[in-house]
Parts: C-alpha cells; sequence; structure tokens
C-alpha cells in the first residue's frame, strides 16, 4: 500500500512539473479555442442580423422602385449599398438604380453603380450583367476600346450569344464589318433556335451581307 502511495506520489509530482512546464500554453490553446467559437458564432450572428436588415431595405427600396421616381430610388439603393455591401441586396439593388438611371439618361451615375456592383457583387451573374450594361453604355459614348473590355471578360457559356452580339455592335460601330460578322454568327450560333433574338442576330447578318 505504502508502494501505491509512493507511485501515486511520483505521477502526482511529475503532472505538477508539466504543468509548471506546459500550463501556460494549454490555457492559452483553449483561450484561443474558446474566442475563435464565440467569434465564429458572433460572425455568423453578425452577419445573418446584417442579411435580415439588408433585406428589410430592400423590401423598402423595392417600394420605392415602383415609384419611378429616380432620386428617392437612389437614395433608398445608397442606404443598402452603403450600410450591407457585404450582403446580396446591395448589389441588386445598385443594378436596378443603374437601370433607371439608365432610362431617365443619368448615366454617370448608372456607370457608378455598375462599376459598385462589379467591385462588389458576390453572385457571378450580377457582374456578367453588370458589364454587359457599361459595354452597352460605353459603346452609345462611342467608347470603343473600353467597351470591348468590358465583353472580354469571364462568363458562364449562358452569356455567350449576349457578350458576342454586343461585341458585334461594337465592331460593327467601328466599321469593322468582317470581325462584326464573325462575332454576330458566333451569337446567332449560340442564341436558341426558338429565340426571337436570334432572328435579329440574323437580321445584323443580313445587314452586312452574310445569313444563313
Amino acid at each position: 500500500m505504502a508502494s501505491l502511495d509512493l507511485q501515486e506520489q511520483e505521477q502526482l509530482e511529475g503532472m505538477k512539473a508539466w504543468w509548471n512546464d506546459n500550463g501556460n500554453w494549454v490555457l492559452g490553446v483553449t483561450l484561443f479555442a474558446v474566442i475563435a467559437v464565440g467569434g465564429w458564432r458572433g460572425w455568423h450572428y453578425y452577419q445573418a442580423k446584417q442579411a435580415n436588415e439588408a433585406a428589410t431595405f430592400y423590401e423598402q427600396f423595392n417600394e420605392q422602385l415602383a415609384t419611378n421616381d429616380a432620386k428617392r430610388i437612389n437614395d433608398a439603393a445608397a442606404v443598402v449599398m452603403d450600410k450591407y455591401a457585404g450582403t446580396i441586396y446591395a448589389a441588386r439593388a445598385a443594378l436596378a438604380a443603374a437601370q433607371v438611371n439608365e432610362q431617365s439618361k443619368a448615366i454617370p451615375q448608372a456607370k457608378t453603380q455598375l462599376q459598385w456592383v462589379l467591385n462588389h457583387a458576390a453572385e457571378a451573374t450580377l457582374k456578367d450583367v453588370a458589364h454587359l450594361r457599361l459595354a452597352s453604355i460605353l459603346l452609345d459614348e462611342k467608347n470603343y476600346a473600353d467597351a470591348l473590355k468590358q465583353l472580354d471578360a469571364t462568363h458562364p457559356a449562358a452569356f455567350d450569344g449576349l457578350y458576342a452580339d454586343l461585341k458585334g455592335d461594337v465592331l460593327s460601330a467601328q466599321g469593322k464589318n468582317d470581325e462584326a460578322r464573325i462575332a454576330y454568327q458566333q451569337a446567332y450560333d449560340k442564341t436558341d433556335a426558338r429565340s426571337t433574338y436570334r432572328q435579329l442576330i440574323q437580321m445584323k447578318l443580313d445587314d452586312l451581307g452574310a445569313g444563313k
């Protein structure tokens, strides 16, 4: 029994010595783990809270969108973009507001909002649309080089027809008919045969003296 007590005492002394050498490290790791878990939960709570608030403001933005009042629409969009830039709603609001500004000929503001989408949108599809819209504006401004840069952006296959068609418009505006014809043909080939949009592309090909 005495030998057992001695063995237990030796083990206890060994544990004390180990703790003296490693206790601070263990406490540090434990504290870090607690903070990390708490921070992770806190961050996700914050994200959820932000998303919920953004959704509410986005609903308000849509209400303003229905008024067709450009100032009210832009003010509502600015709130979502400024306060909730990290949410999906901000880029959607910016894209919708940009369309309103295009229609009302407030082109500089529309370009700023489209560029904001390109810089901040988490949804790739919104960026794909923003590239197209910005390229269209640049085409109207006869800024052909920058328009083509927008259309050179990586995009999914579903957008191939739209990108190629607009590229054809830019090239045609520059008088580069051979290159425009190639772009239009690509757009034609990439567009659903049942789509009326394909007929419009065919008309552009016909105007250039080519067709199927």
